[in-house]
């Protein structure tokens, strides 16, 4: 089968096209605008394999879109391309709106009108998978409930509220013109190639040169932390196996607050790398509080029940064998990082 994968150089996006090519037969078109976050330094592995091509698209230009769709004629389209910084979507929405929701739109769009023009037994087998996030859900906060995919949405940031708007777009797309889609949302992913602008890449890189370790109050914020290679299987799982006009949430099945995070990656740093920057004895020491980020939900976590029992999946990675391998990755790939860092990002979060 061929895949279409948007925002294929994201985070998110590198993984499951490395999957794709190291561990299936199936061939991979990247659509990717390389905004700030998209690196395809990310991809060196597979850049060179013949089932791999990428192609230099915006989702805010249709026209683009759709000669891209009519010429590599895709079975299956993987729509990752988002913004999906919160604190970016706090400071300027104007860009979250623009490609979450309008460029969700032209590529639905253009999907449509490709499919309409398959054979009948293709027009079946077509899939259009969006994947999004559980933000889109809102707060647990003061509740022991997990997100279904039965939960109403109740997003509360421009970021969430412009994927939850994307979400209903594509489910009206699949209702109104029997366009074959699938929507997963995820919660919250790490691992290797993650943008340092990222809590977990951010607090490694931070901790690695000496600089403080800010935390959004006093830390509490619960999240359901998911492995990326996890989350890639999982979406590939999805896109293949999952069934028409039908809803699957994918999590790790790991709460852990924010501070327990960012404890638990110093700990990790103080055996992996105990030589520290020039005037630090712990790294927790860096640790600092800052002032909370607006609206800031308190509790996500996902309910993976669905997906397990349908299509037999499930994480393998826990936590704490997660984050062991973020860490190390982080210190034995800094070439990956510092390219980063020398662009245009660097390391500051809203309310540092």
């Amino acid at each position: 089968m061929k895949f279409l994968v948007t925002g294929g150089a994201g985070f998110i996006g590198s993984a499951v096209i490395r999957h794709l090519i190291n561990e299936t037969d199936h061939a991979v078109i990247n659509l990717d605008c390389l905004t700030y976050a998209g690196n395809l330094n990310s991809l060196d592995s597979i850049s060179q394999n013949k089932r791999y091509t990428f192609t230099k698209v915006d989702l805010r230009n249709a026209a683009a879109i759709e000669e891209a769709i009519k010429k590599y004629r895709p079975d299956i389209i993987m729509h990752l391309a988002a913004e999906s910084h919160v604190d970016r979507s706090i400071d300027g929405p104007d860009d979250f709106i623009q490609t979450n929701i309008i460029g969700t739109f032209n590529l639905l769009e253009a999907t449509r009108k490709f499919h309409s023009t398959l054979p009948k037994e293709r027009q079946q087998q077509f899939r259009f998978h969006h994947i999004s996030t559980d933000e889109v859900y809102g707060d647990l906060e003061s509740t022991d409930e997990l997100f279904t995919e039965n939960t109403p949405y109740s997003p509360s940031s421009p970021y969430s509220a412009s994927k939850a708007s994307s979400d209903h777009l594509v489910r009206a797309w699949g209702r109104t013109y029997n366009l074959p889609i699938v929507v997963t949302n995820c919660s919250n992913n790490y691992g290797p190639f993650h943008f340092p602008e990222k809590l977990i890449p951010h607090v490694i890189l931070n901790a690695l040169q000496g600089k403080s370790l800010p935390v959004y109050g006093t830390g509490s914020q619960i999240r359901d932390w998911l492995y990326v290679e996890d989350h890639a299987r999982a979406l590939i799982t999805v896109a293949t196996q999952g069934e028409a006009n039908e809803t699957y949430n994918i999590g790790g099945h790991n709460e852990k607050s924010n501070l327990t995070v960012v404890e638990t990656i110093c700990s990790l740093l103080e055996e992996l790398s105990p030589k520290k920057p020039v005037g630090v004895q712990y790294y927790r020491d860096l640790i600092t509080f800052v002032k909370d980020r607006p609206g800031h939900d308190q509790r996500y976590a996902i309910d993976a029940t669905k997906i397990q029992k349908e299509l037999n999946w499930e994480p393998t990675e826990t936590f704490e064998s997660g984050i062991r391998k973020t860490v190390q990755w982080y210190l034995e790939n800094e070439d990956w990082w510092l390219s980063v860092l020398n662009g245009d990002y660097r390391l500051e979060r809203l309310g540092n």
